[in-house]
Formats: structure tokens, sequence, C-alpha cells
């Protein structure tokens, strides 16, 4: 079947460029724009059984600006731009533009070839969360480009160790201050950093540095801009009806009709245009919860139960399913990211056996527990160390990602480092904060500026303060997603509870957690098994006994304490010696010296007799 995004909107051919529109219960539509000097009186446009409106003009050719004018069912005359277009002009302006074909050259075949071949959910993620326009700024054009940001990004992110960068949404959105979260146009790259083709190029150079490249997608809802969907055609056509489901009252914004097929059509071919035209590597889902929930934010009286008397939202439940089944048909090893804060079960469960058939969710406990757990002053964290141990007991419950995103860098939250008690070294705490993440089972997400130690919370118009970064954080961050990618035990099993094992949770005097990773439920071997011990008391540790499940040599392998990264040099010299001496109800165990506020891990120095317990 010919996609949704070549039947509709404007396409150039060789008697002119022919406009599409769906607007059902208009009374008449008539196109207008550049060609006609926007007067909106020559080209009325043609309606079709199907509710679809055309027009073939001449005179309309590719970079011409254009717009619907619409008699809506009410009477009133709405103008209206493309909902199908797949280029518009740069906001303030509103208008859709004529997108001719791409003439871009891609160079990935073998990145995109070997994508469905892929395991993701054995293979090391860390992920880099950035907004485009703020990263860094030109020194004089403003933010950089799609083409002038490729091969300084691609440059960073390879020695940063980062295997993936998730972009906050680019689609074409009214008002800069949404961050893109209020999409205006779901077929069109944000003009303010430049073309279709400038995008492609932005994608193509990442693979070729060997960065997957994720984008956030926004179908939750949308705007209320009068050139936007809202009362498209005189009626709630793309939103709700019912006045008790039309608005998403946190954002001030209109709720998609997701019972009606057009609707879910529109939103599932926006999804498969943005994998397949752009060789994107998956799509993280904004807002699922306020979707799956028909009470989502609202009080008493305020929502209608469904036909059982609950409160679940099935018609989103079929359009999540039947999303995630097209994305994986069309573009086969495409990874589809849930952004879902509740305890809905089998987010990450295949379609086929019931669930959303989702790849990953972000774990929004972890991340809420973890700042909570680490902003504490170290004396007083034991009180939450429970909640702690409790998300990694849990972490195979679902497929996970481990988010420390631009949410929490924003409105009055302080940034990572800014979070981190008065009174204390606070670059150390967030080497610890960050290793425990990159330790814990799931995949890693850190929103940009966290790496090197951003003190000013973010704000979309600026900058971020390269000038003040933290070098010695920024070396422990890419250490670690380092040790993440080439120790398997960091990564093979994170959605497997086989690969994970405690060595101790419970030591709420000292504030100290160890824990093994495992690629494999019997490994035993270097880079196949690794202790993670973390110090989050801020008092050095010494002659620390811990059980380990293996005598022998192991390596001391990471100190975030270590002179290199800021820290003051106190560990274990690179090596420890586990014994024969009983402790934490294993055969074996070691005296560890634990640096204050400080990770250490350790792997077998050599392959050691016994298998792990």
């Amino acid at each position: 079947m010919t996609p949704l995004w070549e039947r509709l909107g404007a396409h150039v051919g060789p008697a002119g460029t022919v406009f599409s529109v769906w607007a059902p219960n208009a009374r008449a539509v008539t196109v207008f724009g550049d060609f006609d000097d926007w007067v909106a009186v020559d080209y009325p446009m043609d309606r079709g059984p199907d509710g679809v409106w055309t027009a073939v003009i001449e005179q309309a050719r590719q970079g011409m600006a254009y717009k619907f004018r619409i008699v809506g069912a009410d009477g009133l005359v709405r103008d209206k731009a493309d909902p199908l277009a797949r280029a518009a002009q740069v906001p303030p302006e509103t208008a859709s533009v004529i997108a001719g074909e791409s003439a871009f050259t891609w160079t990935d075949a073998a990145w995109t070839a070997a994508r469905p071949t892929r395991r993701p959910e054995a293979e090391p993620m860390s992920i880099y969360e950035m907004h485009l326009g703020s990263w860094r700024i030109g020194d004089q054009f403003g933010s950089l480009g799609y083409r002038d940001i490729a091969v300084p990004l691609a440059d960073y992110l390879h020695s940063h160790g980062f295997t993936h960068v998730q972009l906050m949404p680019i689609t074409e959105h009214p008002y800069g201050g949404s961050w893109g979260y209020q999409v205006g146009s779901y077929f069109a790259c944000s003009g303010r950093w430049g073309s279709a083709d400038d995008f492609r190029f932005l994608v193509d150079h990442l693979h070729a540095s060997g960065i997957g490249v994720l984008l956030d997608w926004v179908p939750a809802h949308f705007p209320k801009d009068p050139f936007a969907l809202g009362e498209f055609d005189g009626t709630p056509l793309y939103e709700h009806a019912d006045p008790l489901r039309r608005e998403q009252p946190d954002w001030g914004t209109y709720a998609f009709n997701l019972g009606r097929s057009e609707v879910r059509d529109f939103l599932i071919a926006s999804a498969v245009y943005w994998c397949r035209e752009f060789h994107l590597d998956g799509l993280r889902v904004d807002a699922v919860a306020s979707m799956l929930y028909l009470d989502y934010s609202r009080g008493d009286g305020q929502w209608r139960p469904n036909s059982r008397g609950t409160h679940e939202n099935d018609e989103a439940v079929d359009f999540l399913r039947d999303l995630n089944d097209a994305v994986r048909d069309a573009c086969p090893g495409a990874i589809m990211i849930a952004e879902e804060s509740t305890t809905w079960p089998g987010v990450t469960t295949p379609t086929n056996r019931g669930g959303l058939g989702f790849d990953f969710k972000w774990n929004l406990g972890w991340m809420h527990d973890l700042l909570s757990f680490v902003a504490l002053a170290p004396d007083q964290r034991s009180q939450l160390q429970e909640h702690v141990a409790f998300g990694l007991t849990h972490a195979s419950a679902e497929r996970y990602i481990l988010p420390i995103s631009h949410d929490e860098v924003v409105h009055g939250k302080g940034t990572l480092i800014s979070r981190m008690p008065t009174g204390v070294d606070r670059a150390a705490h967030v080497r610890l904060t960050l290793a425990f993440q990159w330790a814990h089972p799931g995949k890693k997400l850190l929103f940009m500026g966290q790496e090197f130690g951003q003190v000013r919370e973010w704000a979309d118009d600026r900058c971020l303060d390269w000038d003040a970064a933290d070098r010695g954080l920024a070396l422990a961050v890419a250490d670690l997603a380092r040790l993440h990618a080439e120790l398997p035990a960091l990564h093979a099993m994170d959605t497997d509870a086989r690969g994970f094992a405690w060595l101790d949770a419970t030591d709420t005097r000292n504030t100290v957690i160890g824990f093994l990773r495992r690629a494999d439920e019997h490994a035993n071997t270097d880079g196949q098994v690794v202790a993670c011990v973390f110090n989050f008391s801020d008092r050095d540790l010494y002659d620390y006994r811990l059980g380990f499940p293996v005598a022998g040599p192991w390596r001391e392998i990471l100190n975030t304490g270590a002179l290199e990264y800021g820290g003051h040099g106190v560990g274990n010299l690179g090596r420890i010696v586990v014994d024969e001496v009983p402790s934490h109800g294993r055969p074996y165990s070691a005296a560890l010296t634990l640096p204050a506020a400080s990770a250490v891990f350790f792997t077998p120095a050599t392959p050691p007799a016994a298998v792990l317990a």
C-alpha cells in the first residue's frame, strides 16, 4: 500500500503540484500560497468520496509556501497548515512548504542491513539525550544546524563512549520553549536547524561513526495553535469530540482521538515515516502513561470510565500495540521505547503475548528513588537505602532504560551536580551516582551536560557551560561507558535476573551496596563477571570485608575516587585477593578499601576454578 505521506500532502509532478488534504466535514477547501500571492480564490479543491480534497496547480513549485483555507462544518473559515507537509516555514511563520524528493545519497547500507539482526536487549546502550538548539552555539549563526553539528557531535559521542544519541523532538513545533513536545507538523523536520536532507546528513554521519540515532516522538497530544490540527474541518477531527477526553490538562493541549482509524493511521504513518525516510534506529514515545489512563491528571467528574467501569483507555492500548507492530514490520530492528511512569503490566511484553510491544521502558521509579537517595546528606541516606536496593531486586520486571533526562534538570530541580548535598565533594558524589547507573541492570540515558558537571539548570535558549566543564567527571563517564561496552557482564544480561546477584545491601551503618553483574549465570572469567561496590558514605572505609563468589586475585578495573577523575587517590592499588574466609553467606571474601563517595569495580584476574554461586 502507498504510504500515507505519499498519498496526502503536496507532491510535485509533471503537471504541477498535487495537493491533497483530509477534511471530511469541510464545506469547501481552497489551497493558496506563494503561487497565487496568497489571495485564496484561484484554486478551490475538489472533494472525493473519502473526504480527501485535491487540486493540481501548475504554478506551484518546490520551495513555495502554502496553506489550506477551510470553510468548516460550523461555517467558520480557518487557514490551516498541511498535516502531511514534509517541510514547513521556520517559526514564527506557520505555513507549510512544498517539499521535493530527497536528493541525499545515503552511505549507511551496512549499518541498516545489520540492524534487523541485532539484539539490543543484550547489547551495550549508553544514550546521550540532547536538545539540538542548546548543545553548542556557533560563533555567528546561533545554534549549530544539522550539518554543522554532525562532525563535532559524532566525535564527542565517540570519545565519551556513548552508543546512541536521543534527540528531543525535531518535528516542527511552533513554540521553541516547548522543546519540541507540542508538535505542529508530524512529518516535517524543524527548519530551525536546516532541511530534511540536512537532517539525513546528520543521521548518516552518526551511523558512519557507529552511533545509533533515536528520536523523541509525541503521539499523546498536540497544541491548540489556530493553524494546526485542532478543529481542522470545523469539527473535532484529530481530537476527541467528547469534552471529557478532548484535552490534556497538564499541558493545555488536545488529546488525539485514538478511537478513530484515520487518526491512528496518521500517527502510525508518522512513526514509520521517521524511521524509514531518515534511517532512524528507533523512537522514544513520549507520555505513554497519559494515553493509557482515562483519568490521567483528571479529578472526580472529569473523566468517564470504559465499558467495564475501569480507567484503562482501551483505544490507546490498541493503538500502541498497532504502532509497535507497524514500526517493527516496516522498519525491522528499529527500537521502540516507552516513557511510561506507572506500573502498567507488560509494557515490554510482545503484543502476541498480550503486552504493549515496546522494546524498552523508561524506569522512572529507579530514577526518582536514586536521585532522592543521593540528594540526602551521606549520614541520612540509610533511611532510603532499602528503596534503592528494591529497584535492583526488580530490575528485570521489564526491559528498562535508566534515565537521567532533561526533565530532571529544569523547573527549579537543579542539575545532577547541584542536587548533591551541600558540604560534600559534589563531583565525587556525581561520579558515584553515575557509576551506580552504569553498573545497574538496564540501558543508560544521560541528558547533555550532566556528563561534565553542568551547574546551571538547562535552558533551551542558551549554550551548555562548556568552559566550566569538570574534565575529571567527564573522563569518569567516558570510562564507565567504555567498560559498559567492553565487558559483557555489564550489558549482556541486562534484562535477565540471572545476570545479577547480591554481595550485600544491608549495611545501612556504612551505606555500602555491593552486587555482581555477569554475562551468564555461570560466568567466572575476566570481563564475564564484575563485582560492583558502592560507598555512599562520606568516609574512607578500610579493611572492609565483603563476601565474594570465587577465590583468587581480582583486578580493580574502576575506582571513581582515582586522582585522574578528581578524587583523592585512595584505593586498592589495582588488585585485591579473595581468600577462603567466609563472609556474607559465601565461602570466600576480601578485605577492601572503599574510598569515600566512590564506586570500585573488580573482575577476576585469572579464570578461577569455582563456579559462581
